[in-house]
């Protein structure tokens, strides 16, 4: 971890993204500790919008290892780590800390660092490193700063058999820029972002409904529908078979920025996160 926070590119986070972490961190060892006993199989690390590895606490002001340096703490180890964010800032502070500051445990040559769009470098080069014929896993954090996923990448995932996800739905962008309760104020601009998540525009029928109001337009459904559509599609399209019901992230007076879906090829994976929702789900502090 860096000592002065005026040295690096740090984003500062709220308490529902410092819970998102220790999830992230309780899932990752277990899903290690078992894959590492299974002969045979490298299990491999990825983060497609990893940040600068360190962040700073709203709460108390004081630094929070990222989830790199998470995942690189992570005892036993994951054969291979490959982070991905567009910031050049972010990416060299990544790597300063990677040097300087992570567990001796693992092998530098190990882990990569990628300057780049998280939606080309991860369909071209890092996904097809976890083919299930290779004996190869993988778990993907996929956690973007607002609607910056293509379907593609969820879909490639879903149909490999080899990768669980964790994916930030990012309900709080949608209301905020899309999902309006006029629905034809909507910018076409904005409305693409959301059909470039969701893979087609299916997000309508998803979002309104089909009779008009008094007003003349669609009445807009409940962030509730809309994530339970969003649920059905990641196993009836991405085709991943357990999709346990999301986590809301929510601010101390109960706003939900975005849900953390978990969706996984396994019923054991789906199992161990559920349990581990259920501890964080009433959690405001």
């Amino acid at each position: 971890m860096p000592g002065k926070t005026t040295d690096y590119h740090i984003d500062d986070i709220g308490y529902w993204s410092e819970m998102k972490l220790e999830i992230i961190r309780k899932y990752a060892t277990a899903y290690s500790a078992i894959l590492t006993n299974q002969r045979g199989l490298r299990h491999i690390y990825i983060d497609g919008f990893c940040g600068s590895g360190v962040h700073r606490s709203r709460t108390s002001g004081d630094l929070v290892p990222g989830s790199p340096v998470v995942a690189l703490g992570v005892d036993p180890p994951f054969t291979e780590y490959h982070f991905i964010d567009l910031d050049r800032g972010k990416t060299e502070t990544l790597r300063e800390i990677v040097r300087t500051s992570t567990p001796e445990s693992y092998d530098e040559d190990s882990v990569f660092i990628y300057e780049a769009d998280c939606n080309e470098v991860l369909l071209q080069d890092v996904l097809p490193r976890a083919r299930y014929g290779d004996y190869r896993r993988a778990l993907c954090l996929l956690d973007p700063y607002g609607l910056h996923l293509s379907w593609d990448v969820i879909a490639t995932a879903g149909a490999m058999k080899s990768v669980e996800i964790f994916l930030n739905f990012p309900i709080g962008d949608m209301n905020r820029n899309i999902l309006w309760r006029d629905p034809t104020k909507t910018s076409p601009k904005q409305a693409a972002r959301l059909t470039c998540y969701w893979g087609d525009e299916s997000w309508k029928d998803a979002a309104y409904t089909t009779d008009l109001n008094l007003f003349g337009y669609e009445e807009k459904n409940t962030n509730e529908a809309v994530v339970k559509a969003f649920r059905k599609r990641l196993k009836d399209v991405a085709g991943f078979s357990y999709v346990p019901e999301p986590i809301p992230m929510r601010t101390r007076k109960g706003a939900i920025i975005y849900y953390l879906f978990f969706a996984s090829p396994n019923n054991t994976g789906a199992k161990i996160v559920s349990e581990i929702f259920a501890k964080y789900s009433d959690r405001r502090s």
